[in-house]
């Protein structure tokens, strides 16, 4: 029977199949949650509790005294832990059962470079396997979850000028954009039993990722416009992100919500308001041309396409913004230099 359990195992639910079989999470009995369920007022499960999102997510979730159960690939070693094998579709419906909220940030960076026709597969495979694996738990547990909120990404638009991008402009062409409808797709059948968001995110402006690069750059004196500087680049503070994914398990929206400070920036305001808080110069160019030679289609992807995209639900829905203005988040996440 799918999410049975048995004295000191796990049932495996391997989406797509009617096969069930018993794999050991660790220790000679489940994880016993009766303690921490009375003492915290929401079960929270997270997958991609290791990234930049899901740790702060976390730490924010715990903070308010929410119990987070961390979805992890290796043997369980701590309490609020719990394995699953997304690769192979593996997940105990139990874990999910009656949670109040599931989060999926799992993926493959794409900030990995070069994106050989090998590691596209990956990224393309990584989000569909842990969205399919996510969803199969959903649908099989035996008490519903009260919302799946899944990651997904503003390549959803492609490139798309001036436009205004809300929830409900078209998706575009491109390889992102390919691998991003499939993404929603993978979710979609969710929607048929809980509350389903999908979180189309930005770049986020934290202390790492993708700020991290840019950073360097400008600290190395190559600060200036990459491109023509004209394209937008959609941007959200790590804080207003885990906010944000925190005020949608509370909230009644479903489908699509666009992750995005409240005011666009253009490629070269970003980089030009990074150089001023980190004290550096700001001019030398980056021809479109260069970044193709060194990135190949990456380039044309990742920072010469242009998103103008609007968080029009979240607004909507009351969310208020820490940091409405890019400066407001690079100044949260990037330290001043030495004086």
């Amino acid at each position: 029977m799918i999410g049975r359990r048995e004295a000191g195992a796990a049932t495996a639910f391997h989406p797509g199949s009617r096969r069930s079989s018993l794999v050991y999470w660790g220790g000679e009995e489940g994880p016993d949650r009766s303690e921490m369920a009375q003492q915290a007022k929401r079960r929270i499960v997270i997958a991609g509790a290791s990234g930049t999102i899901g740790s702060a997510l976390a730490a924010r979730l715990e903070a308010s005294g929410d119990e987070v159960v961390r979805l992890v690939r290796r043997p369980v070693r701590a309490e609020g832990e719990a394995r699953w094998e997304p690769a192979a579709g593996i997940l105990d419906p139990a874990v999910v059962s009656g949670a109040d909220a599931v989060v999926c940030l799992s993926g493959a960076s794409i900030s990995r470079l070069p994106w050989t026709p090998a590691y596209k597969q990956t990224v393309l495979r990584s989000r569909w396997d842990a969205t399919q694996t996510i969803v199969g738990a959903v649908r099989a547990a035996q008490r519903t979850p009260g919302v799946l909120v899944n990651a997904s990404a503003v390549g959803f638009y492609g490139d798309r000028g001036n436009e205004d991008l809300t929830e409900d402009s078209a998706h575009g062409a491109g390889f992102l954009s390919a691998v991003v409808k499939a993404w929603e797709e993978a979710a979609e059948p969710a929607s048929e039993v809980t509350r389903l968001v999908l979180v189309r995110t930005g770049m986020v402006v934290g202390p790492g990722g993708a700020l991290a690069p840019l950073r360097l750059l400008v600290r190395l004196g190559l600060a200036g416009p990459i491109g023509t500087g004209r394209q937008w680049w959609p941007w959200i503070s790590l804080r207003d992100e885990v906010a944000a994914i925190d005020h949608l398990i509370g909230s009644t929206l479903s489908g699509p919500v666009n992750f995005a400070g409240p005011n666009p920036a253009t490629a070269a305001g970003f980089m030009r308001e990074l150089a001023r808080q980190l004290r550096r110069p700001y001019g030398f160019p980056t021809p479109a041309f260069a970044l193709r030679l060194a990135l190949q289609n990456a380039a044309d992807e990742l920072l010469l396409t242009s998103q103008r995209m609007l968080p029009a639900a979240l607004l909507n829905d009351g969310f208020r913004f820490q940091d409405e203005h890019v400066g407001d988040a690079i100044a949260a996440s990037v330290p001043p230099p030495n004086s």
